[in-house]
């Protein structure tokens, strides 16, 4: 859906030393097709969660993508993920906590499961991996380009220092649902009067335009 295209509004790559990260990680959890370069874009991985939807990549291969692309260059990043993954090594709290927002257009009903599943000790909480990085992989999963409406984006310290106060959110960073949800209304509300998509609104925020 979004291969070879560069999203509007996104403004460059998050490059990272792959060979870095692929050394701190197990083999099972490596998403095929990264670009060698280490120049990742949302397209890639989108690319990943297309593949995770039809079943051809594993629910661990998703979040080694999205937590490379999240947290990029920072030193941390490869082994706060191995921490992550290295508590769920088949990978079914991952695929528990996704299976609402993988299948046709989530509503809000899907995602409040979703987010309250990975905020959930018994259900799919993992280590390092709070809000502020569980709505990339929701966002990544479940969005649904060309749809509109209210959509899963992406809520991590960046963005809530950065929204008005009417998108509802606080700027702590262990967010409930309700601010969440309050916050994707807001941005489909921009979205629909501007005739543009959700997360592009989401890109403006971070980049204060």
């Amino acid at each position: 859906m979004t291969e070879g295209v560069v999203l509007p509004g996104e403004q460059a790559p998050i490059t990272v030393k792959l060979n870095r990260w692929r050394a701190a990680l197990p083999s099972d959890a490596w998403p095929d097709n990264l670009p060698s370069s280490g120049e990742v874009w949302r397209r890639d991985v989108f690319a990943v969660a297309d593949a995770c939807r039809a079943g051809s990549a594993s629910p661990r291969q998703l979040l080694t993508a999205v937590l490379i692309w999240g947290y990029g260059p920072i030193g941390y990043g490869p082994w706060r993920t191995a921490r992550s993954l290295g508590a769920d090594p088949e990978g079914k709290r991952l695929g528990y906590a996704l299976e609402e927002v993988s299948a046709s257009a989530p509503d809000e009903d899907a995602l409040r499961t979703a987010y309250r599943r990975f905020r959930e000790p018994n259900h799919a909480r993992l280590p390092w991996l709070g809000p502020g990085l569980f709505t990339k992989v929701l966002y990544f999963v479940g969005y649904r380009r060309g749809v509109g409406g209210v959509q899963p984006l992406i809520l991590d310290r960046v963005v809530a220092s950065r929204l008005p106060a009417e998108a509802g959110v606080s700027r702590q960073s262990d967010w409930l649902f309700e601010e969440w949800l309050a916050y994707l209304c807001w941005a489909a509300d921009q979205a629909q009067a501007r005739g543009i998509e959700p997360d592009a609104v989401e890109m403006a925020v971070v980049h204060d335009r």
